[in-house]
């Protein structure tokens, strides 16, 4: 009998065993052997459906590599379509959905899978300033495409304004840093290296 009730005990553990994070992190979809250890993703960025008139259409493309599940994501910024002649600071974030039904509203707020005060949400990627109208920028990200926490069909967005990163003071600057309306916006999608290796900033 308790070598029974040892079986049922051991059999639930298994079926009921909630995933470590670095657990989570070690799941490897199979493209991760296709590119030699890598991930790729990439997001067509486009503008909102529900962008007022007289506000800028943002398009371009962001791409994802990551070499390994303990490894930084690394993340190009290619975009166009802000205005030449303005320097104005603009935010750049990972939401919560890849649902684009009702424009960029739909995307939910940002991705913040360990309810963390915004600037430490893992798609904070920070501002970033247009040069002639566009974005050419490269950074590294907290973020991952690994595991139970991959950002594989969240969105990224692009906003009107600048992030305050957590200082403005307010319930919303440690919710969204302040960064105001939703210019533009893609779903992050698993990609070949194709697009990576063409991609020059």
């Amino acid at each position: 009998m308790m070598s029974y009730t040892l079986l049922v005990v051991f059999l639930l553990s298994v079926v009921f065993h909630t995933p470590t994070l670095s657990e989570n992190l070690s799941l490897k979809p199979p493209e991760h052997d296709l590119f030699s250890g890598s991930l790729y993703a990439t997001c067509r960025m486009r503008p909102n459906t529900q962008l007022a008139s007289g506000m800028p259409r943002v398009y371009g493309h962001v791409l994802f590599k990551q070499t390994g599940p303990d490894e930084e994501l690394q993340v190009k910024f290619k975009l166009h379509g802000l205005p030449a002649s303005n320097s104005q600071s603009r935010a750049i974030h990972i939401h919560q959905y890849g649902d684009l039904s009702e424009g960029c509203t739909s995307t939910g707020g940002h991705y913040n899978p360990e309810g963390a005060n915004h600037p430490l949400h893992p798609g904070d990627f920070g501002n970033f300033i247009a040069h002639n109208g566009k974005i050419r920028q490269s950074v590294d990200s907290k973020a991952t495409l690994y595991g139970g926490l991959s950002v594989l069909g969240r969105a990224v967005v692009i906003h009107e304004k600048e992030d305050d990163m957590g200082q403005g003071g307010d319930a919303g600057s440690l919710l969204h840093g302040n960064a105001g309306g939703r210019l533009a916006c893609c779903v992050i999608g698993i990609s070949s290296s194709k697009v990576w290796n063409k991609s020059h900033l």
